[in-house]
């Protein structure tokens, strides 16, 4: 998956777009640090290309920003819709899509010329062997799929115990929960994943009730009263 010379393939480069979005909106590298939770230091490092952007990091800079996921792999060129309509669509071909290379994944973005999608989908080749290797778990915002294409993975969480997963398998879980992917035996690993996320809850302000306004709790004296007005 590291080969770009796919024909619809390209590398994304997420930090030159921050970049960019920091300095049109005025912003310093510490008030993105602020909005984000990101360290100034990684922020440095990956508007200077010298760190590649996880998902669980592009997720918080998507939140944090209030700006879609997919902005960041197009600078702004992806295609608007009005939210509530239907017949939108992004063809991808074998191998299309925007890539990033991690220490512990080699991730393609297909759909990314969308914005406000409901989810996320994200082809993955998976580096790490071992949980040491990998690190610490990784954890975000919304529920996760993950479809295993090629070779057997061991997902771990932070709470269950360690699970196989072979070809075919699929698991669907609460991607708040600490989370990795770990390549089983030598050959080559691929994850099929689809996370919701902060664009999820971009629609949901949109189009619902925002996420910042409270919930009115009633009581049952409440709720009698009002049957009786």
């Amino acid at each position: 998956m590291s080969d770009t010379s796919t024909p619809g393939r390209s590398i994304a480069r997420p930090g030159a777009v921050l970049k960019s979005l920091r300095r049109k909106n005025g912003w310093t590298l510490s008030e993105v640090s602020r909005r984000t939770g990101l360290p100034l230091s990684t922020l440095s490092k990956v508007e200077n290309d010298k760190m590649s952007l996880t998902y669980d990091k592009l997720a918080r800079i998507s939140e944090g920003l209030k700006i879609d996921i997919a902005t960041l792999f197009s600078g702004g060129a992806a295609h608007e819709a009005q939210l509530g309509t239907s017949g939108r669509r992004s063809v991808a071909r074998a191998g299309e899509g925007k890539a990033i290379e991690t220490r512990n994944y080699s991730h393609l973005y297909p759909a990314s010329d969308l914005l406000h999608k409901r989810i996320i989908p994200i082809v993955a080749e998976l580096r790490a062997r071992t949980l040491e290797e990998f690190g610490e778990l990784v954890r975000h915002e919304g529920e996760e799929y993950a479809y295993v294409l090629e070779g057997e993975v061991d997902f771990h969480t932070s709470l269950y115990a360690p699970l196989r997963l072979r070809k075919g398998d699929s698991i669907y879980f609460d991607s708040g929960m600490g989370h990795a992917y770990i390549a089983v035996g030598e050959g080559p690993c691929r994850v099929l994943s689809m996370c919701s996320g902060p664009e999820t809850r971009l629609i949901d302000a949109v189009g619902g009730r925002p996420k910042t306004e409270p919930v009115e709790k009633t009581s049952g004296t409440d709720k009698k009263a009002r049957r009786a007005r």
